[in-house]
């Protein structure tokens, strides 16, 4: 019996992508690789990508390609998650940290759909998280980047979504000095692998499966999206010195030093700063003295006064350049 044509479902952010120039990519990929025609579906406004992701598993799709922004890659992510179908990443809007995180290559069309019909499987970690405020239900998200609380949640919360569509990460800028004038601490307490309660005050809290951000900054070097732990900081600076401790750690070490030998002679093994503190764990729980903002993956998901968050190991398939 001959083989049967595979098929591919595309999901995608109209906002984000010029449809027909993919439209016309994703024909010219189906040709080259002898693929059927991919299955298109666009997100709305009420739903981002999760009933696009189910219907596509219900056609019995053999990949599913995400069109759009971290927002998009998250919420397709999500419903694929367990099910062993693989994801495959057309990066679009300003993050692409999925992406970045892979090595894989940006805004390069013909590339990015080689891969999803002719590229290789790997497993990456994905992290759950339980969001509780109050009496409210408890809320569940995956993610595959970083969960925040603090600093980072508010920064997203500040930053202007127009300025955010013509000028991408730069927007964040003017919301980082807007929040960094808020002098409001957190005062938590967080359990990590079950092990004892630990009291901490911070400006923010990161707990990361990837550990690079945009401009190719890397906050959290140890990161591994295949390792079945995550890494969280958590920041405490205690004014102009303990921010001048964090930009040396992050954008000097982290970004210049860490990346060569000689450099990481010249650091020292695991050498930490008073501003920084790094963990690595497998389940992280905390509880907020006062309801806070939440991120995942660089979006908003509501205010919570207690989180709980663990590792799903090698969950999620995704498509990766053919030998990479």
């Amino acid at each position: 019996m001959p083989e049967q044509t595979r098929t591919a479902a595309i999901v995608v952010n109209p906002v984000k992508v010029d449809a027909p120039a993919l439209r016309e990519a994703l024909a010219a990929a189906e040709k080259r690789w002898g693929w059927a025609e991919t299955l298109w579906l666009e997100t709305t406004e009420d739903d981002p990508g999760t009933g696009q992701a189910r219907e596509a598993l219900g056609r019995g799709v053999d990949v599913v390609i995400a069109a759009g922004g971290d927002g998009t890659v998250r919420t397709v992510a999500e419903t694929l998650q367990g099910t062993g179908v693989p994801l495959a990443l057309l990066p679009s809007g300003t993050g692409n940290l999925l992406a970045r995180n892979l090595d894989l290559t940006l805004d390069d069309v013909e590339n990015a759909l080689d891969s999803a019909l002719d590229g290789d499987d790997r497993s990456i970690d994905v992290g759950v998280a339980e969001l509780r405020n109050g009496d409210e239900p408890i809320r569940r998200h995956s993610y595959l980047v970083m969960a925040g609380v603090g600093i980072d949640a508010r920064m997203i919360a500040a930053t202007d979504d127009d300025l955010k569509a013509r000028h991408g990460w730069l927007a964040y800028v003017k919301a980082m000095g807007k929040v960094l004038r808020d002098k409001n601490e957190l005062r938590i307490r967080y359990r990590l692998d079950g092990a004892g309660v630990h009291s901490a005050r911070a400006h923010t809290v990161l707990i990361g499966n990837c550990g690079s951000l945009p401009a190719n900054i890397l906050l959290l070097p140890d990161a591994a999206v295949d390792d079945g732990e995550f890494d969280i900081v958590i920041l405490r600076p205690e004014g102009f010195i303990g921010w001048l401790q964090i930009v040396v750690k992050v954008f000097w070490e982290n970004g210049v030093l860490r990346r060569t030998t000689v450099g990481r002679r010249f650091m020292g093994a695991d050498r930490e700063v008073r501003a920084m503190n790094y963990l690595k764990g497998r389940e992280f729980v905390m509880r907020l003295s006062r309801a806070e903002e939440v991120e995942l993956d660089g979006d908003l998901f509501g205010r919570a006064s207690a989180l709980r968050t663990w590792i799903d190991p090698s969950s999620l398939t995704v498509k990766v350049p053919r030998g990479t």
